[in-house]
């Protein structure tokens, strides 16, 4: 009694089973990689251009914060060197890169 039982529920006789289409078993693949695609990387990549615009648009006189978390005014834009020169007191200079700055403030 139990081995036929386990013949049943092995299926039909030879091992053949029906098989569907294979692209069909890897589309909620398809799906996971198009909804992270479409929520994590292409915000992202969004957010890198606007970051790559704001320090292509440095200019003097404008107040920024540095990824350090420190505030100042650019008082020198190098772009040979790809640097700023920042016044962060008054007679307080300090040279950064111009990618460690984070944000620019609104006067």
């Amino acid at each position: 009694m139990f081995l036929t039982t386990a013949l049943a529920a092995a299926g039909p006789a030879g091992g053949a089973q029906q098989t569907g289409n294979p692209l069909l078993n890897f589309l909620p693949l398809f799906a996971i990689i198009i909804i992270m695609y479409l929520l994590m990387i292409l915000p992202q990549q969004r957010r890198q251009k606007e970051h790559a615009k704001m320090l292509e648009n440095l200019k003097n006189g404008d107040r920024v914060v540095t990824s350090g978390g420190i505030f100042g005014n650019v008082t020198k834009v190098n772009e040979k060197e790809k640097t700023i020169v920042l016044k962060i007191a008054d007679n307080t200079k300090i040279e950064i890169l111009r990618s460690s700055v984070a944000q620019v403030l609104k006067n």
